[in-house]
């Protein structure tokens, strides 16, 4: 057989083996995963690599030239950005709260403000007790000190049931002898002219009329003397017990003015010292 003859077998045998060796070979293709960060290098974009080694992978150069508030944009989750207005809101929120204190609960204004502590309780010794007290004045008479803030009822032996009381502020103090002359309970409010205008001027506005009830400045019981604008009445405001803090009427507590009202009648005298 010559060269020529066998070169021509040869020829006619590579086509068939080509394509069975390409297919073998190419039978599993490996995947290709391409990274979404398109700033990182080509190596980088390829998938299979460490988000760890990353950043030591990434040549010098490149890490110098992209800036660093952009590669944390790029690398910060999206969850973040979205809770980034919230957080900016409750920062709002918040100095709205310091900006406006009157809308806080009064414990964190007396917090805020401890030079001014608010009282909620009396003084142990203007509670109602049973005292010495030497006088003239026969068992049943009132006898209000406003000096040391206490009314006197007289009994019998020398003795004395004492209740604190409030008394009128500077300029409002009074003095002088006078009789229950009528009694009620849970009373009407009609403050005098004088007072409204009084008020007015200070920028306090006080109703024409207000009935009786809890909310009510003159409390549960009231003892009017004879035709004075003065009472005897209870208070919503037991901690002024021990003050001068009225217009020159007497207040109580409203458990004391209750007891003072079921011992007293009307055409009792009531003394002011």
């Amino acid at each position: 057989m010559s060269k020529r003859t066998l070169l021509i077998a040869l020829l006619a045998c590579l086509p068939l083996a080509l394509p069975a060796h390409a297919n073998d070979r190419y039978q599993s293709r490996p995947p290709v995963m391409v990274s979404p960060d398109l700033q990182a290098s080509w190596v980088l974009q390829l998938g299979g690599v460490p988000a760890q080694t990353r950043s030591s992978l990434m040549p010098q150069r490149q890490r110098q030239i992209v800036p660093a508030g952009r590669q944390r944009v790029l690398h910060q989750p999206q969850q973040v950005l979205r809770q980034q207005p919230v957080q900016q809101q409750r920062r709002v929120v918040q100095q709205r709260r310091v900006l406006f204190p009157q809308q806080q609960p009064a414990a964190q204004q007396v917090a805020m403000r401890p030079d001014k502590p608010v009282r909620t309780q009396i003084d142990p010794q203007f509670l109602p007790q049973m005292v010495q007290y030497q006088t003239k004045q026969k068992p049943g008479t009132i006898v209000i000190d406003t000096r040391e803030r206490f009314l006197y009822l007289v009994m019998a032996d020398g003795m004395a049931k004492r209740y604190g009381v409030g008394v009128g502020k500077p300029g409002f103090e009074w003095a002088g002898t006078h009789k229950v002359t009528s009694k009620r309970e849970w009373p009407d409010w009609r403050p005098p002219q004088e007072m409204i205008a009084r008020e007015a001027a200070k920028g306090h506005f006080l109703p024409a009329h207000m009935p009786g009830g809890p909310e009510n400045p003159l409390g549960a019981r009231a003892l009017y003397l004879g035709s004075t604008l003065y009472r005897i009445h209870g208070t919503n405001a037991p901690w002024s017990i021990g003050n001068g803090v009225s217009s020159g009427c007497i207040r109580m507590r409203n458990e004391d003015v209750t007891d003072l009202y079921e011992r007293v009648k009307v055409g009792t005298r009531v003394i002011v010292i």
